[in-house]
């Protein structure tokens, strides 16, 4: 499927499989051939566009960046508590 559409994040994968769920992969295709120019990839709005579909607002499952920013930050903390308390202890 992915070489008729272009698909280049996750979104544009969820989205895709949306797509799949909502009017079947020959739509897509027939959509995606009727949209390319000089073997290019339709985008997948354009295709959405062309089958008369809103592109639609997917909410994200996976981790937010604001989870994975602090999960960074208290590994770091734990590394500079661990490094402190060695650097105390061996005074």
């Amino acid at each position: 499927m992915e070489q008729y559409v272009r698909v280049q994040n996750e979104r544009d994968r969820r989205t895709l499989a949306w797509l799949r769920q909502r009017v079947g992969e020959a739509a897509i295709v027939a959509a995606a051939q009727a949209c390319t120019h000089v073997d290019s990839k339709p985008y997948l709005s354009v295709i959405c566009r062309r089958l008369g579909l809103s592109v639609p607002k997917l909410t994200n499952h996976d981790v937010s960046v604001e989870a994975v920013g602090e999960r960074h930050l208290a590994a770091m903390y734990e590394i500079l508590r661990s490094r402190s308390s060695r650097t105390h202890a061996g005074r």
